[in-house]
């Protein structure tokens, strides 16, 4: 007779199957990486930020691109940290590369790709996220089909490369075969009493739908390297303190 010992070890072995086949699978033969997403990282199964999957983020403005492709800056800047490649693919580059360096983005470690034709940015972007040689995959476009994706979710499944769609104002949002949701808008940065300039780069960053997870919204800041998580009340609003997101990105 079954123990409750060993049913609980069935349960979790069935658990960890079935993440697996949703995108949350732990294998990776990149070193895990630890986001510092604070109270966000909850948010996610097993309380951990999934790699070898496919994220998407949405941006319907322009100041919200700017601030998405900060963002995604940062994740790749600490998945990068001990070494690995990345690809980023895009029709018309609105990224200003040196900026990336705020982030921890190495220039050597990035590979950008500036497609002549928005046809072929999936073909591309498919073709990056085969390769297990890359630590991460960016592609810029604006409309993605539930069977695109699902052929793009399949590519990460077998290189376990971590994949970010940045879709710029996107005329559909329907359901895709990604793990994640993601809405970031820039926030008014904080600046020191007294110091003049401006302060760190801020986000509301929203997490519209997670797989097996709890959607949500949170603040944070990017500073000395790292996300800084920013409850409510720490935002000042200063009318005339710009967005640091769009000095970097």
């Amino acid at each position: 007779m079954e123990t409750i010992l060993e049913k609980s070890e069935i349960i979790r072995q069935l658990r960890e199957k079935i993440m697996g086949l949703e995108g949350f699978s732990k294998s990776s033969p990149h070193p895990f990486v630890s986001f510092g997403l604070g109270p966000l990282e909850a948010a996610f199964p097993g309380n951990v930020f999934p790699t070898g999957t496919i994220h998407e983020f949405i941006s319907q403005e322009s100041s919200s691109a700017a601030s998405t492709n900060g963002f995604i800056a940062g994740l790749l800047g600490l998945l990068t940290q001990r070494g690995g490649y990345c690809l980023w693919v895009s029709h018309r580059r609105s990224l200003f590369p040196h900026g990336l360096k705020y982030f921890g983005l190495a220039p050597d470690r990035l590979i950008f790709v500036d497609v002549p034709r928005k046809k072929d940015i999936l073909w591309v972007l498919e073709q990056g996220l085969k390769c297990p040689a890359l630590t991460a995959v960016v592609g810029e476009l604006q409309e993605l089909s539930f069977t695109e994706s699902q052929r793009l979710q399949l590519a990460v499944e077998r290189s376990k490369v971590t994949g970010f769609l940045h879709r710029c104002q996107p005329r559909q949002q329907h359901a895709l075969a990604c793990a994640t949701r993601w809405k970031i808008t820039p926030r008014q940065s904080e600046l020191e009493e007294g110091m003049p300039g401006l302060g760190h780069p801020s986000w509301r960053v929203e997490l519209l739908k997670v797989r097996n997870g709890r959607p949500g919204n949170w603040l944070f800041a990017w500073e000395n390297g790292r996300f800084r998580h920013l409850p409510s009340y720490q935002i000042p609003i200063r009318p005339g303190i710009s967005t640091g997101s769009q000095r970097y990105a």
